[in-house]
């Protein structure tokens, strides 16, 4: 009982000396972080393309590069695709043509998102939850603070744990 106690005394300190990220109370951490998802052409931050042969998708430009670098194509091939600079249009004529013919380009944008099934209490928990797990995020993962806007419950139970006064407690030893 004295080290639950002991667990809430720090709680209750972290929780009321947190920096609030801008949130209203009640605030809960999150892991925020950002992927890429299929966009309108005009929107497009990059390109993909997908080989329907292999069915993988990869990183246009890191795609021609690898070509580039690692390929066992002819000279004249190699030649060609050294030719095409940043014209897209190009590029999949000629990944349709020595490499998969029903290849696609797949325009593509960076948003964020809230990372499913991640709650922390303070930003600390958070943080450290970010840095072992990291093999789970991307390189941008961070924590995001949330608002849980009309919840009483957890308005309540926070308050609770902000303002009581946990050493009136009396146990026994």
């Amino acid at each position: 009982m004295n080290q639950d106690i002991q667990f809430l005394i720090e709680l209750q300190q972290e929780l009321k000396n947190q920096d609030s990220d801008g949130q209203a109370a009640p605030r809960f951490w999150t892991v925020g972080d950002y992927e890429w998802v299929e966009a309108r052409e005009e929107n497009a931050e990059r390109y993909s393309v997908y080989l329907p042969n292999i069915a993988e998708s990869y990183v246009l430009d890191d795609y021609l590069e690898e070509i580039k670098e690692d390929s066992e194509l002819s000279k004249e091939v190699q030649t060609e695709l050294q030719e095409i600079e940043e014209d897209y249009d190009d590029a999949i004529e000629w990944i349709q043509k020595y490499i998969d013919e029903g290849a696609e380009l797949i325009p593509e944008r960076k948003v964020h998102i809230i990372q499913p099934n991640t709650m922390f209490l303070t930003k600390v928990e958070a943080k450290r939850h970010i840095r072992l797990n990291k093999h789970h995020y991307t390189s941008e993962a961070h924590t995001y603070a949330m608002t849980a806007w009309r919840a009483l419950k957890v308005e309540r139970l926070l308050n609770i744990l902000e303002t009581f006064e946990w050493k009136s407690i009396e146990t026994s030893k």
